[in-house]
């Protein structure tokens, strides 16, 4: 077994969550690089899980942590890793789960000019897909998984990057389980099998494999080729010029914005001190503007009352005239007399006031016109007040028209001053505002050309590095399988399963586990411990054995230059353990890692990690206001 540093696979450099305002960062770099040991610590309840689950939710998973304090603040998550040993950034969506990522070369400081690739997480097989991309960088593009059991001749799937975060995530509810291996969903389990199989390159049918992975290339290969011919052809027509003289032009102009900004702002503060003299006009023009507004409105208002005043007025002396009508009309005509009762139409007898046969009331007094004198003397009475109004407001309305009119001549030449006294001043500080705005649209202009060229010409290579990352791995699989040794040179999945046993037996050994030299993986990955499977272990028990597997899992795989993707997150990993078994596990992780591990990653989660591994926490949560970080999002404190 071969180890040290590798180019290929994935390493977890930084975690932003995207916040109207503000982000909330989680940074697991030592300088530049990644970390090989990174501690996340705080109290129950801060976010560390959250953070470990946001790193998986940009690497694929279906849905991302919905808590309280994440859902009303946080719109996007973008994890910034290194694929085969360059930056990447991968973003997805806050809210509802998301069918697609956006990943571009780039750091979170410095996104870079490329234009973001958008990758669809299903189905996962597709050569477009995120999971073929994360996949194409642990070279195992393409890998296609049995659905039945093993050696049976059944339909096969695509190999997911979900399947292979089985090897790199051990979420805290699977520490003290009885379901490490996925017992309780068989499909699962063996699917779990074959995963193994394939990262050490031990599965049934590999020269199948090789040949299905060598098919599935080529075409691939040959269609980016043709993209990159087509896209290279382009921009040769464009001509957008050379990248360093793109990114000279592009920081020449920023340089050029700022100083035609800064020349602005020294200019505006010179012009502002050469016309203080004028200070005195601009407060007489102030002044007079300010006369000529009150009175154009004292005189608007006063118009406004007259208008309606005069049809009011217009509307109660025509009712003056209704009302004397009617009292004229009471006047000339007689009041009726009833010779017919209306009721039975008998004839009425003269003076009765009532029907002698059916005793109807024969009063025709209410018959006659009725008495509108006080009506007619309230109409006469608002009639002439109203005309007393409006007669006191005709005759204000001339004044104040030329009390308006007088206002607007003062603001007027108050302003005609003003400009006169300031022309002379101000005119030659118009002409260089309008040279430097010339400069500014020259800039910015020149600076977008120097940008959509750079955009071209990283296109244009980030598509020539896909093509060469594409025939590598073509070369590798016809290396692979033409080598007519390599059945031979291959490791047995026998000596595989031999290897990470005796990994998991040394691990218990170290920790100081009971009866650890009979501890073993069996063929079908099941971790025994004192002659029993792990389920019969108790709780404290099956959380150092699911911790041991995982880790030999992770190291063999790491020091036989497997296709693990190098890194492994542990949540809570002090769960149901005492403070010995705890600081006997950082102990070995810091040991392992500066040895045969150099390189590998691993993240951990930690209420209250040991002393000895102060120097690998990145964050510490405190749930307390007054120590800050209080949590992932620190500014939820309720």
């Amino acid at each position: 077994m071969r180890n040290g540093f590798r180019a290929h696979g994935i390493r977890i450099r930084r975690l932003r969550l995207h916040a109207d305002g503000r982000p909330y960062d989680v940074d697991f770099r030592l300088g530049d690089v990644p970390r090989p040991l990174s501690v996340i610590a705080g109290a129950f309840g801060t976010g560390k899980t959250t953070i470990l689950e946001f790193v998986d939710y940009c690497l694929g998973a279906a849905d991302h942590p919905r808590h309280p304090e994440i859902m009303p603040r946080v719109r996007a998550a973008t994890l910034e890793v290194e694929l085969s040993g360059t930056p990447h950034l991968i973003q997805r969506p806050v809210g509802e789960p998301s069918a697609h990522a956006y990943v571009s070369q780039g750091r979170l400081d410095d996104p870079g000019t490329a234009t973001p690739q958008r990758r669809q997480l299903r189905p996962a097989g597709d050569p477009a897909s995120l999971s073929s991309l994360l996949l194409s960088h642990c070279k195992l593009e393409g890998v296609r998984l049995r659905d039945g059991h093993e050696g049976a001749a059944t339909d096969t799937d695509p190999l997911s990057f979900r399947d292979l975060m089985w090897l790199c995530f051990l979420p805290h509810d699977r520490l003290d389980s009885r379901d490490l291996l996925f017992e309780n969903v068989p499909m699962k389990q063996l699917k779990l099998r074959q995963v193994v199989d394939v990262v050490f390159d031990v599965h049934d049918d590999r020269a199948i494999e090789l040949g299905r992975r060598i098919r599935t290339l080529e075409p691939q290969l040959a269609a980016a080729e043709e993209r990159q011919r087509t896209e290279a052809s382009i921009v040769a027509e464009l001509a957008p010029g050379e990248v360093a003289d793109l990114e000279e032009t592009a920081h020449a102009a920023k340089t050029e914005l700022a100083d035609a900004a800064q020349a602005v702002a020294a200019l505006d503060g010179r012009a502002r001190a050469d016309t203080t003299f004028a200070e005195d006009l601009r407060e007489r023009h102030h002044a007079a503007s300010g006369a000529a507004h009150h009175a154009s409105g004292l005189l608007r208002d006063r118009e406004t009352q007259a208008a309606r005043m005069t049809s009011l007025r217009a509307t109660y002396a025509d009712d003056v005239a209704k009302l004397v009508m009617l009292t004229e009309a009471g006047a000339l005509f007689p009041p009726l007399r009833l010779d017919v009762c209306p009721s039975c139409l008998n004839p009425a007898v003269p003076g009765e006031r009532r029907c002698a046969t059916c005793q109807a009331d024969l009063d025709a007094d209410g018959l006659g016109p009725p008495d509108v004198s006080g009506e007619l003397r309230a109409a006469r009475s608002r009639l002439a007040e109203l005309t007393r109004y409006l007669d006191r407001l005709e005759a204000e309305i001339p004044r104040l028209r030329a009390a308006a009119e007088r206002a607007q001549e003062a603001e007027s030449r108050a302003a005609a001053d003003l400009d006169a006294a300031t022309a002379h001043a101000v005119t030659p500080y118009l002409a260089q505002r309008d040279t430097l705005a010339r400069r500014r649209e020259e800039a910015a202009a020149t600076l977008q050309r120097a940008e959509d060229g750079l955009r071209l010409r990283h296109g244009l290579r980030e598509r020539a590095t896909g093509v060469e990352s594409l025939r590598a791995q073509l070369a590798g699989l016809r290396e692979e399988a033409g080598a007519p040794d390599r059945v031979a040179a291959a490791e047995s999945r026998a000596a595989v399963i031999a290897e990470i046993s005796g990994r998991y037996r040394d691990i218990l050994r170290e920790w100081r586990y009971p009866r650890a030299d009979d501890a073993r993986v069996a063929d079908d990955l099941t971790p025994w411990a004192r002659g029993k499977a792990y389920p019969a272990a108790s709780s404290g028990g099956r959380t150092l054995i699911a911790l041991a597997w995982q880790l030999a899992l992770f190291e063999t795989a790491w020091e036989s230059r497997s296709s693990h993707p190098g890194f492994l997150l542990l949540d809570s990993p002090q769960k149901n353990l005492g403070p010995k078994e705890v600081d006997r596990l950082y102990r070995h992780l810091e040991r392992w890692l500066a040895g045969a591990g150099a390189g590998a990653q691993v993240i951990v989660t930690d209420t209250a990690p040991p002393a000895t591994a102060d120097s690998d926490v990145v964050v510490r949560f405190s749930r307390r206001v007054d120590r800050p970080p209080y949590a992932l999002i620190d500014d939820e404190t309720d």
